[in-house]
């Protein structure tokens, strides 16, 4: 086992945390308080290339794998970026894995550039508002017809949770073209990467407690047309090719909260060694220390997961009990720090100034999504421990 970074990867670490210097933590307390995405943000890692970073190279992307990738979402993160900069550009690394894998030769041509090179935004429309985590229960259709436009399909539906809805060109879109009481199994469902049309798509707005630099969104879709070259793969099948991309974004995410972890601790760390109370620094008290030290080791523990579920997916190896425990533990690891990091802080941790609050206030993400910690459990005891399915 070698745990060390490659110089490669060494070398992808230093570059993320170059470009993202100017973009500061006064950078992304602005765009917290005031709303608006971080076009200027997105365009300067597009310009350097990064955006394709897991991207076949025929396509202009990086071709590297998911390892590199949660490197670089752990960059953005642990800048101070927080879940604010890794969601600006999260879409753009796992979000299109079913066009690589499912999608025709010319799909992949007229859809990849323009997503790596950042002239397209994409947003995912999976969730909806009656049914949660149950995929297939899914109620947004998409009836297939003709005309003398040539074949296609009508959408109807809603979606909610939908990030970047406001400024996204394009959508993932998944939608039921069969009814549910005639499909069996996961079929019924399919996958379009279609233009976000606002004429047949009404985006509202959700006010929520932060991440305000990339805006979450409820869609009310009423006749979308989406032509049927826009479809992914077989119609039907868009479940299963939904499923491709689920581990590396567990993956992700779970680097993601461990760089937010690591972007409060070392907050915390500096304030605790230079904030003096009776004389002291309060980093001198075992009840300061001792939680800061333990957060150390929980983000440590998280990361080394992160990079074994990362491994065996490059490897093309099973990984999901690996994915799953990632997201899990680099969740629960980046909370605990970043609840430290406000504690430690003391009154002052309440302070916008501090950026502390506002990392505590990010750290629920990836505590919640994209699947909830109870799912997790319940996958990690049924398919790993072989315990009776729960639901």
């Amino acid at each position: 086992m070698d745990f060390a970074l490659t110089a490669d990867q060494t070398q992808i670490v230093t570059a993320i945390e170059r470009l993202c210097a100017p973009f500061d933590a006064d950078y992304w307390l602005r765009h917290d308080t005031e709303g608006g995405f971080p076009h200027d943000f997105h365009q300067a890692l597009a310009a350097a290339g990064w955006l394709g970073i897991a991207m076949p190279e025929a396509y202009g992307g990086a071709g590297l794998g998911i390892t590199e990738a949660a490197l670089m979402m752990h960059a953005i993160a642990a800048s101070g970026a927080g879940m604010s900069g890794a969601s600006a550009v999260h879409m753009n690394i796992f979000g299109l894995n079913p066009v690589v894998v499912f999608g025709t030769e010319a799909q992949k041509q007229r859809w990849l550039p323009p997503l790596i090179r950042g002239e397209d935004k994409a947003c995912f429309a999976v969730t909806e508002p009656d049914s949660g985590l149950n995929t297939l229960g899914l109620k947004t259709r998409a009836v297939r017809g003709i005309d003398d436009q040539g074949e296609h399909y009508l959408v109807s539906g809603q979606k909610l949770w939908i990030s970047s809805a406001q400024v996204a060109n394009r959508m993932l879109l998944l939608a039921r073209t069969t009814p549910e009481d005639e499909c069996s199994g996961s079929a019924g469902l399919s996958l379009f990467y279609t233009a976000l049309d606002r004429s047949a798509i009404a985006v509202h707005e959700i006010a929520k407690m932060g991440r305000k630099a990339v805006d979450s969104n409820q869609l009310f879709i009423d006749g979308l047309r989406i032509p049927v070259e826009d479809r992914i793969g077989e119609e039907g099948q868009g479940f299963k090719y939904i499923l491709h991309g689920l581990n590396p974004e567990r993956i992700l995410i779970g680097a993601e909260a461990i760089g937010l972890g690591r972007a409060a601790l070392a907050r915390a760390t500096a304030y605790a060694r230079d904030r003096v109370v009776f004389n002291r620094p309060i980093g001198q008290n075992q009840a300061i220390a001792h939680p800061l030290a333990q957060n150390w080791m929980a983000l440590e523990a998280a990361h080394l997961m992160v990079h074994k579920a990362a491994a065996l997916y490059d490897a093309g190896l099973p990984c999901a009990a690996e994915a799953n425990a990632a997201k899990y533990l680099g969740a629960e690891a980046g909370y605990q720090a970043c609840e430290t990091a406000v504690v430690t802080h003391g009154g002052m941790g309440y302070a916008r100034e501090y950026h502390v609050e506002r990392y505590l206030r990010e750290a629920w993400i990836p505590r919640l999504a994209p699947v909830s910690p109870q799912l997790i459990l319940c996958f990690i005891a049924e398919k790993v421990l072989g315990l009776p399915k729960s639901y």
